[in-house]
């Protein structure tokens, strides 16, 4: 009988202060973040649960730990070839299959427990666009429960002021990062997953969709519109930035974004305060959007790098510039149109990619610097509330 192989190994030891030194270094530079200790970890193993800002934030909660932490990261990373084999013998993360139930994952990560092993998870599962926490799985209590390893809350705070999702530049501001408390076995075995869940939230919401201080950068607006593709004036519309204004390419209506977050129309009352507001009005403008009504002309079109993912291996190119769109029932990409009723689920990562799965098959899209993303997610997913039954759904896949 083969022997297993253990997940945890002696090597991450000697690699992680290594590394910490000069990851430690770079996001200093970088972030002006002030990253605290624990100092309480009492040479026991945890289960760290932090809020998802930046795209960092797995190396302010790895230089806060004095043992290997294992993240549990994004299929993606371990589908680029080489560099994924760098990354897995250096950290061995573990893999998870974005916007599904991974049971694999869940099984690694019971295993990388009882190995003794510290595991860090971020629930919200994607980073914030607009400041405010976005949706967790309440299924991450059940998983908490069949680690039973002491929960360690994890606050990243100040991240999206000093870098927002859909930018491009690191604005001069302050970040920190701690934990915040720990919650014992013996404590939330207690509470009922729903319980658990509702601690579990509370703790790691971080509001920052508000005016809490300056993040200083001439370029304060530019790529925001991939956030944004809905206007108070013109309904579904596109738009293009540059510098700390976004410009509707439809009514022509410019916002200017400000260094306390605040956003202002230029010549006239603009009707959201922050980024976030307008992003709460855009998802119910798409929960209201009857898309089995639309015509049979795309609602959304782009020209994308568009490549299929071969999960844990590579990234096979199918086509350097292809179109993809989306109409009322369906996602033209390439030579192919998938039927949205059976596509099983669609994922935006970093900045401008998008990954569509169908028939076992996994797509990934890379857009142009002001690729918006979100709009293909939002739309796929009012589709699916439309039509499994779920009309007054507001999950839009974020």
């Amino acid at each position: 009988m083969k022997k297993e192989t253990k997940w945890v190994r002696f090597r991450h030891k000697i690699y992680r202060p290594i590394l910490n030194v000069f990851l430690g270094t770079y996001c200093k530079l970088k972030y002006n973040i002030k990253v605290e200790k624990f100092k309480d970890e009492k040479g026991r193993p945890y289960l760290v649960l932090f809020n998802h800002q930046t795209a960092f934030d797995q190396f302010f909660v790895g230089i806060s730990f004095k043992q290997p932490v294992y993240f549990v990261a994004s299929e993606d990373i371990f589908s680029i070839g080489w560099i994924s084999s760098v990354v897995k013998h250096l950290v061995a993360p573990i893999p998870i299959r974005k916007q599904t139930t991974d049971i694999q994952a869940i099984r690694t990560c019971i295993n990388v427990a009882k190995e003794g092993g510290t595991i860090a998870i971020a629930p919200e599962g994607n980073r914030t666009y607009h400041g405010k926490p976005v949706y967790i799985n309440p299924t991450i209590a059940y998983l908490a429960k069949k680690i039973n390893l002491p929960i360690a809350i994890y606050r990243i705070e100040g991240g999206y002021g000093v870098h927002p999702r859909w930018s491009d530049v690191v604005r001069r501001g302050k970040m920190t990062s701690y934990v915040s408390r720990v919650i014992e076995p013996e404590e939330f075995m207690a509470m009922s997953n729903e319980e658990l869940f509702e601690l579990i939230s509370k703790e790691l919401y971080v509001d920052e969709a508000k005016d809490d201080g300056n993040y200083f950068h001439k370029k304060n607006a530019e790529f925001l519109e991939r956030a944004m593709y809905v206007c108070p004036f013109c309904g579904l519309s596109e738009f293009e930035s540059h510098d700390d204004i976004i410009e509707c390419k439809k009514c022509k209506k410019q916002i200017r974004h400000l260094p306390n977050k605040k956003l202002e129309g230029i010549g006239f009352d603009f009707p959201f305060e922050f980024v976030s507001d307008w992003y709460e009005y855009q998802c119910d403008y798409v929960n209201s959007y009857d898309i089995l009504a639309a015509d049979d002309s795309p609602i959304y079109s782009d020209t994308v790098r568009l490549s299929e993912v071969i999960v844990y291996k590579n990234k096979e190119l199918i086509s350097p510039e292809a179109p993809l769109a989306v109409y009322k029932d369906k996602i033209r990409l390439g030579e192919m149109e998938l039927p949205m009723a059976d596509i099983s689920a669609v994922a935006v990562l970093g900045k401008n990619k998008l990954n569509i799965y169908y028939d076992k098959k996994v797509y990934q899209v890379k857009g142009e610097k002001r690729f918006n993303g979100l709009k293909y997610l939002n739309l796929f997913n009012r589709y699916k509330n439309l039509t499994t039954g779920d009309g007054n759904g507001k999950f839009l896949g974020l």
